[in-house]
């Protein structure tokens, strides 16, 4: 049963107009590591209509390591370095291939944005992120991000889209951001190996023992997982920004999520975090 509190809390979502989308290589992809077409294109119809509607959406993809395996046969990520770097650049020319063909269907321009950690620690670089990344949005156009793996190393690499999705969300001062997972929410406990785990349908507050439910990827081409979502939850919380976890099976959820649905874990900010915040 939804109380009263939680049903106003749900209601704000039907006004956000500023949006960030994060979807994981899980979403983007079956356990094989092969390209999931109908979601892709599934989410380019989603979005598509979403900006169509006057709402400015960003969105941030995982997908490029697993998309160059996958384009070279492999079936598992590779360890080192250089060689992920060589997998990233064949998958993000490809990736982005994909989404050009799909946003194409519905009219809605795209633009790939690749960004490593120092466009947060360089002011200038910063500057100029915001600048472009909010033009692009006023001229209708979908920025599509993704971390620049091609170039990356352990000081200037984000490690991953769940921390990056977040740092987006506080560039543009979103308002909301939707992380797609492999998993319709946080659960008391991980429902994949304990039948007892219940959905956590709204949070206020990330504590140390909410933390503490947090379990990891599922799939061998992911790098994420609950960790780092609750990560970035609690970062955008500290910027103001409501964050909401849920399944990416079926894009399509977003609308419902704006409808005001209780779908997945939302993590809202309280009147106590704006004062806070600001």
């Amino acid at each position: 049963m939804i109380d009263a509190l939680n049903m106003k809390t749900r209601e704000a979502l039907k006004n956000k107009k500023r949006i960030v989308v994060k979807i994981g290589t899980s979403s983007l992809s079956y356990p094989n590591g092969r390209m999931n077409f109908h979601s892709i294109e599934k989410l380019a119809y989603v979005l598509s209509a979403l900006r169509h509607r006057g709402i400015k959406v960003i969105l941030v993809t995982s997908g490029a390591i697993g998309v160059g395996a996958g384009r070279l046969g492999l079936t598992e990520k590779p360890h080192d370095l250089s060689r992920k770097q060589a997998l990233a650049a064949v998958g993000q020319a490809e990736l982005m291939r994909i989404y050009q063909k799909f946003f194409e269907e519905y009219n809605q321009i795209i633009a790939q944005v690749l960004l490593t950690k120092d466009v947060v620690n360089i002011s200038s670089r910063n500057v100029h992120a915001k600048r472009t990344l909010n033009k692009l949005m006023d001229m209708e156009i979908i920025p599509i991000i993704n971390e620049n793996d091609t170039i990356a190393t352990y000081e200037i690499e984000f490690g991953d889209n769940d921390s990056l999705s977040a740092i987006v969300a506080s560039l543009v001062k979103a308002e909301l951001l939707i992380m797609l997972s492999d998993i319709d929410g946080l659960y008391s406990a991980d429902p994949r190996t304990e039948s007892t785990g219940e959905i956590i349908h709204t949070v206020k507050e990330i504590t140390p023992e909410l933390e503490r439910l947090a379990t990891g990827s599922g799939s061998s081409f992911s790098t994420g997982g609950m960790v780092t979502k609750i990560a970035a939850a609690k970062m955008c919380l500290q910027e103001g920004i409501d964050c909401i976890i849920t399944s990416g099976s079926d894009p399509a959820v977003i609308f419902e999520l704006l409808e005001g649905k209780e779908i997945g874990t939302y993590f809202a900010v309280s009147k106590e975090t704006i004062i806070n915040h600001g």
